[in-house]
C-alpha cells in the first residue's frame, strides 16, 4: 500500500512515518514546512515540499500511485482560529476541498482525516465520556472547520464513492510535538520545565483533558488504513480524564522536584472537561491506547530535555 501524509513533516506525522514504515506500508509525505521540520521524517522516505492547495497535488498522487491519503495538514490551534478564523478556514476547509478533489481525479481509494475532540465542544458532565454519537457543538472555529471538513468527506463518499474514516483526537502529546510551533499544553510545560521557566495555567487548574501518546495515535491511523468499518467517525482516546493540576502534579515526579505553576485568566474557546469513549474505536479498529501517561511524559520530557542540552553546547 502506498500511503500519502499531508503535513507528515509535523508531529504526529513524523510518528505515523515510522509506524507505517514498521508495518510494510510506502510512506510518501507532504509538507509545506511552515510548521513541519524536514529532519523529523527518515532521510530515505519520499518528500514533496508543496502546500496541499497547490494545483500539482492531483499529479503527485497520480504518479507515486497513492492508495491512501492522511490528511494531517492544517491550522492545529484553538485560540489561532479564535484570533484569525479566515486563516482557520483556509488551513482547514479550502485545504481539505483540495485534498478530496485531487482524490477525485486519481485511484486514491481512502482518505483518513485527522479531526478532533473540539468538535464536541463543551459536554454535560453527565455525558462523559463522549461517544462519536454526540451532537457537535465546538466552541471554537478550529472546532467548526473540522467538523465542516467531516462533512465535505461524507458528501464526497456520497457524490464519489471515495471511502473515508475520521479520526477525533483527544489531546495529543508526544516528542517533536512544538518544534515548528504548534502545541498543546503537554509540549508547552514539558518544553519549558526542560528550559527551567515557569509554566502557566489559564483558569484553575481543574479543567481536564484525555491526553494520548502520538505514538498511539499513529497506530490508531494505521488501522483506519486496513479496516473494513469505513465511513464514519472514530475517537481516538486515553479515555481517561485528567486535570491540568494532576498533570503538574505527574510533571513533578518526573522532573523531581516540587512544580508551582502560575495562574492566568482562562481562554476563550477553551473546553472546561473533556474525555472521549474508546468503545467504537475498540471494535472498528481493534484499537486501544497503550502507553500510560507518566511513560508518555517521560519519553516527551527526556526529549525536550536533549533539545535544550543541544542548543546550549
Amino acid at each position: 500500500m502506498n500511503v500519502l501524509i499531508t503535513g507528515g513533516a509535523g508531529f504526529i506525522g513524523s510518528h505515523l512515518v515510522r509506524t507505517l514504515i514498521e508495518s510494510d506500508i510506502k510512506a510518501f509525505v507532504l509538507d509545506n514546512l511552515s510548521t513541519g521540520r524536514r529532519e523529523n521524517i527518515p532521510e530515505d522516505t519520499p518528500f514533496f515540499e508543496m502546500d496541499v492547495k497547490d494545483e500539482a497535488l492531483a499529479e503527485v498522487m497520480q504518479k507515486e500511485e497513492i492508495d491512501g491519503v492522511v490528511h494531517l495538514a492544517g491550522q492545529t490551534m484553538v485560540d489561532a482560529s479564535i484570533k484569525d478564523p479566515a486563516n482557520d478556514a483556509d488551513e482547514n476547509i479550502l485545504g481539505m476541498i483540495s485534498v478530496l478533489e485531487a482524490v477525485r481525479k486519481t485511484s486514491v481509494k481512502r482518505v483518513i482525516f485527522s479531526s478532533s475532540a473540539a468538535a464536541y465542544g463543551d459536554v454535560d458532565p453527565n455525558e462523559l465520556p463522549i461517544l462519536e454519537s454526540h451532537p457537535l457543538n465546538p466552541m471554537s472555529f478550529y472546532g467548526l472547520s473540522k467538523i465542516t471538513a467531516e462533512n465535505y468527506l461524507s458528501l464526497y463518499n456520497a457524490l464519489y464513492g471515495i471511502e473515508y474514516v475520521v479520526l477525533r483526537f483527544a489531546n495529543v502529546y508526544g516528542e517533536r510535538q512544538g518544534d515548528g510551533g504548534e502545541g498543546g499544553v503537554i509540549s508547552i510545560f514539558t518544553k519549558k520545565l526542560a528550559e527551567n521557566e515557569n509554566i502557566t495555567i489559564f483558569g484553575d487548574g481543574e479543567q481536564t483533558r484525555d491526553f494520548i501518546y502520538a505514538g498511539d495515535i499513529a497506530r490508531g491511523i494505521a488501522a483506519a488504513l486496513e479496516t473494513t468499518n469505513i465511513n464514519t467517525a472514530y475517537n481516538l482516546c486515553g479515555e481517561t480524564e485528567t486535570s491540568l493540576r494532576e498533570l503538574v502534579s505527574v510533571l513533578s515526579k518526573i522532573k523531581g522536584e516540587n512544580i508551582i505553576p502560575n495562574y492566568a485568566e482562562e481562554r476563550p474557546g477553551d473546553i472546561r472537561r473533556s474525555v472521549l469513549s474508546a468503545q467504537k474505536a475498540e471494535r472498528g479498529l481493534s484499537f486501544r491506547a497503550k502507553t500510560p501517561l507518566k511513560d508518555g511524559l517521560m519519553k516527551t520530557f527526556k526529549y525536550f530535555e536533549q533539545r535544550v542540552k543541544e542548543k546550549n553546547q
